[in-house]
C-alpha cells in the first residue's frame, strides 16, 4: 500500500507542478484555449493520443472487447493507428490548422459558425457538446472505479475521485491548454512504459506469448468454436468491424481531439505529429486491444458464458489482480495518466465551447479576454464537479462500452461530415449542416430512450453511433444539392487560406530554380 500511495503522490505533484509552471502561458484566451498556436509535434502528438485514449480504452474496451473477440480485437487497436491518428492527421491535420487561423475560430462550434455563417449553429453545437461530454466523462470515471477497487479495496472510492478531479482542476485552471499539454507528454510516456510492461507480466503469467495463443486456441463458448478467440478475425467479424469504424473514424468529430490541430506550429510539426500520434496509437491502443484479448484465460475466475462474472469491465481488473504491488502501481498511475489526460482535454473542451460560443455575444454581449478566460476557469470547476458527482453514483451507470457509443455516436454523427465537407468542399450548406445535426444526435437521443424499438443491429449503440456517423456522408452532400447555396464570396474568402503563396526552402518543396 505505502509503494501505490507514494507512486500517486510523486504523480500528483508533478502534475500540479507542471500546472503553475505555466500559468504565464494561460492569460488570455488564445494562450488558455490554444497554447498561443505554438505547440510542438511531440506535445501535440501525446495530447492527441492522451486524449484519445483513457480509462475507458484500457478497462472497458479491452475487457469487453477481448471478451467478445479474442485476439481478433487487436484490430480495434491497429485502425485506431492508421485511422483515427495517421490518417486524421493526413486528412485534418493541415486544413483544419489552416483554415481555423483563417476563419479566428478557437473551437469546433466556432468553426460551424465562420464556416456556415450562422450564430444559431454555434449555440446548437456547443449545447450537443456539453450534453454528450457527459457520458463520456462518466464512462472514464466508471473504468477507474474497477481498478481503484481492485488496488485500494480499504481506500472509499469517492475520497480517490474527488482528489482525481481537484489536481486535474488545478492544473488545468493554472496552466490552461500549455499545461495539458506536457502533461499529457509526461503522460503519455508512463502509459507507453506502462502498458507494455503489464502485457509482459499477464502473458509470462500465462506461458508466454505461444503458451498463451494455444490456450486460447482450446476455448470455445456458446455458439463458437474452439479457436475462434485465437483467429484471425475472431468469432463476430461483422460486430468487429463496427466497433473499429466507431473508435477510429469517430475520433474525427470530437471535439476535443480536431481542437488539437487548432494549436501546431508549423508545417513540419504536423509531418512529425503525424508519425509520433501514430506510433504512440499502435503501442498504446494496440497494446491493450492485445492484452484484453486473452481474457477468457481467466474464465476460472471470470467463467465461460457470453457475459463474465461481474460484468464486462470485471475483465481487466481481474487480469491484474495477481500482479506485484510496483506492477499494480504502475498500472494505477497509467491508468490515471489516461484519464487525467482526457478529463482535462474534455474540461477544457467543455468550458471554452460553453463561454466562447454560448455565452459570450449571447448571453453577455461584451466580455473582455480577462473575463473570458475567468469564466472559462469557473466552468471547468462546474464540469469537473459534475463528473465528480456522477461518478460517485457510479452504481446507477451502464457499461463502459455503452456509454462511449452513446457519447461517440452522437457527437461524431452530429460533427464529422459537416466539419470534413466544410475543409473540402465549397458546395456544403448550412441547411445540410442543421439536417446532419439533428439526426446524427436525434438518432442516438432515441436509441437511448428506447433502444428496444429499434433494428436488432442498431440496439447497440455503437453499431447505432456508426451508423449516425457514416449517414452525415450522405445527408450533407445530398441535401446541398437541394437548398440554398452558400455565399460565393464567403466560401472563397474561406477556402483562400489554402490558396496563399508561401516561400519554402527546395529541401521541403522542389521546383525549377529561376534563371
Amino acid at each position: 500500500m505505502f509503494i501505490k500511495i507514494a507512486m500517486l503522490v510523486v504523480f500528483f505533484g508533478i502534475m500540479v507542478a507542471v500546472g503553475f509552471y505555466c500559468r504565464k502561458s494561460a492569460t488570455d484566451v488564445n494562450g488558455f484555449v490554444l497554447g498561443g498556436r505554438s505547440v510542438g509535434p511531440w506535445l501535440t502528438a501525446f495530447a492527441y493520443g492522451t486524449s484519445y485514449f483513457s480509462a475507458v480504452i484500457f478497462v472497458g474496451y479491452a475487457g469487453q472487447f477481448g471478451w467478445k473477440f479474442g485476439i481478433a480485437s487487436t484490430w480495434i487497436g491497429i485502425g485506431n493507428a492508421l485511422i483515427g491518428s495517421l490518417l486524421a492527421w493526413v486528412v485534418l491535420g493541415r486544413r483544419t490548422r489552416l483554415m481555423s487561423q483563417h476563419l479566428q475560430s478557437a473551437t469546433m462550434p466556432e468553426f460551424f459558425e465562420k464556416r456556415y455563417q450562422s450564430n444559431a449553429l454555434k449555440i446548437a453545437a456547443s449545447v450537443i457538446v456539453f450534453i454528450f461530454l457527459i457520458p463520456y466523462t462518466a464512462s472514464l470515471y466508471n473504468g477507474l472505479s474497477r481498478l481503484f477497487s481492485m488496488a485500494f479495496g480499504d481506500i472509499d472510492y469517492a475520497v480517490c475521485v474527488i482528489a482525481m478531479a481537484v489536481l486535474t482542476g488545478i492544473y488545468v485552471i493554472a496552466g490552461g491548454y500549455m499545461a495539458t499539454a506536457i502533461n499529457d507528454f509526461i503522460q503519455g510516456m508512463i502509459m507507453l512504459v506502462g502498458i507494455v510492461a503489464v502485457i509482459g507480466s499477464v502473458l509470462n503469467q500465462n506461458g508466454g506469448f505461444i503458451g498463451a495463443l494455444g490456450r486460447l486456441a482450446e476455448i470455445s463458448a456458446e455458439g463458437t468454436i474452439p479457436g475462434a478467440f485465437n483467429s484471425f478475425f475472431g468469432p463476430d467479424p461483422l460486430n468487429l468491424l463496427f466497433v473499429v469504424i466507431l473508435t477510429s473514424l469517430g475520433t474525427w468529430g470530437l471535439p476535443q481531439m480536431v481542437q488539437k490541430f487548432y494549436a501546431i506550429k508549423s508545417e513540419k510539426d504536423i509531418s512529425k505529429g503525424t508519425i509520433i500520434s501514430t506510433l504512440f496509437a499502435f503501442v498504446v491502443a494496440g497494446g491493450c486491444y492485445f492484452l484484453g484479448g486473452f481474457g477468457r484465460l481467466f474464465s476460472d475466475q471470470l467463467g465461460t458464458e457470453a457475459m463474465p462474472l461481474g460484468g464486462f469491465d470485471n475483465v481487466v481488473p481481474t487480469m491484474l489482480n495477481g500482479l506485484g504491488d510496483i506492477l499494480i502501481g504502475i498500472v494505477i498511475v497509467l491508468v490515471l495518466s489516461a484519464s487525467m489526460s482526457t478529463l482535462s482535454s474534455l474540461v477544457l473542451a467543455s468550458s471554452s465551447t460553453l463561454t466562447l460560443d454560448l455565452i459570450r455575444g449571447n448571453i453577455v454581449k461584451k466580455m473582455t479576454e480577462k473575463k473570458q478566460v475567468l469564466i472559462m476557469r469557473i466552468l471547468i470547476v462546474v464540469f469537473i464537479a459534475i463528473s465528480a458527482f456522477i461518478a460517485i453514483n457510479k452504481d446507477k451507470l451502464g457499461y463502459i462500452a455503452d456509454m462511449m457509443g452513446i457519447s461517440w455516436g452522437a457527437l461524431a454523427g452530429a460533427f464529422l461530415a459537416p466539419f470534413l465537407f466544410g475543409l473540402y468542399w465549397k458546395g456544403a450548406t448550412k441547411i445540410a449542416v442543421w439536417v446532419n445535426f439533428i439526426f446524427g444526435s436525434g438518432l442516438m437521443v432515441l436509441n437511448m430512450l428506447a433502444r428496444s424499438s429499434f433494428p436488432t443491429i442498431m440496439q447497440s449503440p455503437i453499431n447505432c453511433g456508426v451508423i449516425a456517423m457514416l449517414s452525415g456522408f450522405v445527408i450533407v452532400p445530398v441535401v446541398s444539392l437541394f437548398t440554398k447555396k452558400p455565399d460565393r464570396a464567403m466560401v472563397d474568402d474561406a477556402f483562400s487560406c489554402y490558396e496563399r503563396k508561401v516561400l519554402v526552402a527546395q529541401k521541403d518543396a522542389m521546383g525549377e530554380p529561376i534563371e
